[in-house]
């Protein structure tokens, strides 16, 4: 590889305009894909086989209505008062003709919904006023009746008492015949009268049956009602009305430009004495990517660029060849949006990494370059050795990086996977840049790499009386030079101060004291909860907060995070037993703890599927919220036959936050191990790699800490731009695993194989450590303030996924570069001496030899003639 590479990099400088024009005919090829590819980003994620997404699946087999994505518009008045009537009615106006939009099912009008709503509680009042009146003239009926029966019955008492007198009185029998006839006539009366008063009361005993059983279905009417009282559409005090907009197509599959279109209806024709604002269903879109943020992030970025190569052409080198890369990069990956659904933070990443890993290799290369050139090499024999030796350790840094990015795609998640591949896109490209496009620049560059005074110091170094091998063993040594000399020829330093290994006592409390920081700062990702973020952790001033906040301030902070529950229903349910099963549900709902709301919405046609909306009561990130999810579908079936099922935006956030905490341990494992390996083929030992890898994570879990600690406890967050503290972006840690590995076994990489080189030529091992960390510390330390300042860039955005990225990102390479690869490394390799190249003998047989930082290359192709 390292030959390769430094034929690839002579050719360059030789050919350097072929090599431009060939990136730019890419760059063009590129920029056409992406003209005829690009079909747009979503702002949604998904994980297939979640709880919520079989729920989903089952409404868009029984209720489609219900399947679709949907938003919610809301309408305040900005001095407070309630809505007029002129108000009302351009609302309404708004609201019926946002039917034709595109991808739009339906659109409810609040005022004509929440009419609604209080003439059902009107009648639930009206109709208990209606059936006590009509028990009350029932039972005075039925009183009546009973004052009747009692006195037929005291007649009856009567009639039978002159009848016995009449039998038993000495009458002649045809007076006495004459007598009972009259009395039978009476009797038959009587009889009639009964008749009558039986049917009569047969009358009011159906009356009182029908009144009770009118009032059962009315108590279970109201008490379903009652359940959902707590759900408006108009604010109590009338300042406030939500607009619900429910789209025909599920929320991976809306359109942006459906969206928009729906911001565009509502806020073309202002409502006069009201604002509008969008809740993040319709309103979060595609962040944007490059900012003032990043810009200052670049700006420091070419400061320090300036400061370590002191030249205004050479610092513009890696910037220039970054930005070209990020150019391929992402818009190589978004011209295949058309073909794959992208979720809106796939080329954010890219972006991130391009910009970070392009500038750091290409000074890698820029750097040995120059530090050859000053010694008076030859500019395109320095090229093309430069390309072969840091070039290789680029190429060696950028797989690490690439296999770790492309690792994501074992989590079987495809938003996180198709990032990781975005990603590693980005850096396969700045690793190509770097080993062609720079040497190109170079060789067109030529000595101008150098400042006028760094020129005449190289012309001179170049042209020097004695012979040029003499002047190149016996030139004064660099510390930064490559340590292989360095090892040969001495511990000498540029400054004339001897390179000493430190003393044992000192890397032991070095060890000791970066260990416990890293481990206190590490203590807050105990507490780490994951999530994805909602309206309240936007920017103060956009639409999707203002939503969030207007609709908690107006109707509780569950209005925010409504659940979506299904339940499956018996097979042979029949009409009339539909109620009765809603509020066997309902009631079995409403028990939970922290449910403030239930309320039916729908049944299916085949009554095999009901649906009931749930208003939690707090908002979608609150933990009381992701327990009643979890407590929903822990439920034992409603009346033993009847299953459960939760669905809505709060309980798919929480569906992909478990999915992604279940696959990072899997996935740290897999990156560790196959990283390792790497690094023991790169390093030829089994303790560094050991080393390295519990130095990434013990900065990994103190990136966790300081992360945690901003965007979930609230620390720095008003400093940070975070006013709404919760949970941690649920896709985070994951990402800070496969990006930070990478890049620490970079900075691994440049500071141990220069140690590993003086070692090898005969340095005893405390002072090669010592000669190693002398070597590499300059470029490591400019590489990694340069990748901060450029994840910093990204703290600025407004999105607060990119801002938890950049934080996470650039706090991530803080820790790593400056903690744990320039204190806990070194003090370690100390602390273990020699040893810590240990390598079992078959295993040092069977490895290939890499030559990562290209020692055979430098014997066969010496920069000095």
């Amino acid at each position: 590889m390292a030959e390769l590479l430094h034929r690839l990099g002579t050719f360059a400088a030789r050919r350097a305009w072929t090599v431009i024009v060939a990136w730019a005919v890419i760059l063009g090829a590129v920029v056409g894909g992406f003209a005829v590819g690009f079909k747009g980003l979503s702002s949604s994620f998904d994980i297939p086989g979640t709880a919520s997404g079989d729920v989903i699946a089952e409404l868009q087999d029984e209720l489609p209505d219900f399947s679709g994505a949907s938003g919610a518009v809301v309408f305040r008045t900005t001095d407070g008062e309630a809505l007029t009537d002129a108000q009302k009615s351009d609302i309404t106006a708004l609201v019926d003709s946002a039917g034709d939009l595109p991808d739009v099912a339906r659109v409810t009008d609040p005022f004509d919904a929440q009419a609604q709503l209080d003439a059902q509680r009107q009648q639930v009042v009206d109709g208990r006023q209606q059936l006590a009146d009509a028990r009350a003239q029932a039972e005075a009926g039925q009183q009546q009746l009973d004052d009747g029966a009692a006195q037929l019955d005291q007649g009856q008492q009567q009639l039978d008492a002159a009848r016995s007198q009449l039998e038993a009185a000495p009458l002649p029998e045809a007076q006495k015949q004459a007598q009972l006839s009259a009395l039978d006539a009476q009797q038959a009366q009587l009889d009639q009268q009964r008749a009558a008063l039986e049917q009569q009361q047969t009358q009011v005993t159906d009356g009182l049956a029908q009144i009770a059983a009118q009032e059962t279905q009315l108590a279970d009417g109201a008490e379903l009602l009652s359940f959902a009282d707590a759900i408006r559409l108009v604010s109590d005090d009338g300042s406030t009305a939500i607009v619900n907009v429910s789209f025909d197509k599920p929320r991976l599959e809306l359109a942006e430009a459906s969206k928009e279109a729906v911001v565009e209806h509502f806020t073309a024709e202002p409502v006069a004495g009201t604002d509008v604002a969008f809740n993040t269903e319709i309103s979060q879109g595609v962040p944007e990517i490059l900012g003032v943020g990043e810009a200052v992030g670049v700006a420091v970025a070419a400061i320090v660029l300036i400061v370590v190569l002191g030249s205004l052409l050479a610092a513009s080198f890696p910037i220039v060849t970054a930005l070209v890369g990020v150019a391929i990069g992402a818009m190589a990956t978004l011209s295949f949006s058309g073909l794959v659904q992208m979720a809106s933070v796939t080329p954010i990443l890219g972006v991130m990494l391009g910009l970070a890993v392009g500038i750091d290799y290409a000074l890698f290369i820029l750097y040995r370059h120059r530090r050859q050139l000053l010694q008076g090499a030859d500019v395109v024999e320095s090229i093309g050795l430069a390309n072969g030796t840091a070039g290789n350790a680029v190429v060696f840094a950028g797989t690490t990086v690439i296999v770790a990015l492309l690792a994501l795609n074992i989590t079987g998640i495809p938003f996180l996977g198709l990032m990781g591949t975005a990603g590693a896109v980005s850096v396969l490209v700045a690793v190509l840049i770097a080993v062609s496009l720079t040497p190109a620049l170079l060789g067109l560059a030529g000595m101008r790499i150098l400042s006028r005074k760094a020129r005449a110091r190289a012309v001179a170094a170049g042209h020097t009386t004695e012979h040029p091998r003499r002047a190149a063993r016996t030139a004064p040594i660099d510390a930064d030079e490559h340590p292989r000399r360095a090892a040969r020829t001495g511990p000498v330093a540029t400054t004339g101060r001897p390179v000493r290994p430190m003393s044992t006592m000192r890397a032991v409390v070095t060890m000791v004291v970066a260990t416990i920081a890293l481990l206190v700062v590490a203590i807050p990702a105990l507490s780490m909860r994951l999530g994805l973020p909602d309206g309240g952790s936007e920017a103060e001033d956009s639409t999707a907060y203002q939503a969030f906040t207007w609709t908690e301030d107006a109707f509780g902070a569950g209005a925010n995070a409504p659940l979506l529950i299904t339940a499956a229903l018996p097979a042979d349910t029949a009409e009339a037993d539909v109620r009765g099963l809603q509020l066997d549900v309902a009631r079995e709902l409403f028990a939970q703890d922290d449910v403030a709301a239930v309320a039916p919405v729908a049944v299916s046609d085949d009554r095999t599927l009901a649906a009931f909306q749930v208003i939690p009561a707090e908002g979608p990130n609150a933990v009381s919220t992701e327990q009643l999810v979890r407590d929903l579908r822990a439920l034992p079936p409603v009346d033993g036959d009847i299953d459960l099922g939760v669905a809505g935006a709060a309980a798919i956030n929480i569906d992909i936050s478990e999915g992604l905490a279940e696959v990072l341990p899997i996935y740290l494992v897999v990156v560790v191990g196959l990283s390792f390996l790497i690094m023991v083929m790169v390093f030829r030992s089994m303790l560094v790699p050991l080393i390295a890898t519990a130095g990434f994570v013990l900065s990994l879990f103190a990136t966790y800490g300081a992360v945690t600690a901003v965007f979930q406890w609230g620390w720095l967050g008003g400093l940070l731009g975070v006013h709404n503290p919760g949970p941690i972006l649920s896709f985070l840690p994951v990402i800070l695993v496969g990006i930070l590995f990478g890049l620490a076994m970079d900075y691994q990489l440049f500071l141990t194989t220069g140690m590993r080189e003086a070692w090898a030529h005969g340095s005893a091992p405390r002072l090669a450590v010592a000669q190693g960390f002398r070597a590499g510390r300059t470029v490591v330390t400019a590489a990694a303030i340069i990748m901060i300042a450029v994840f910093s860039g990204f703290i600025a955005s407004e999105s607060v996924i990119i801002k938890s990225m950049g934080l996470g990102l650039g706090l991530g390479v803080l820790f790593d570069a400056f903690v744990v690869r320039m204190l806990l490394v070194p003090a370690l390799m100390h602390v273990l001496g020699g040893s810590a190249w240990w390598l079992p003998r078959w295993l040092d047989r069977i490895i290939p030899n890499v030559d990562v930082e290209g020692s055979a290359l430098e014997r066969r192709h010496p920069a000095h003639h």
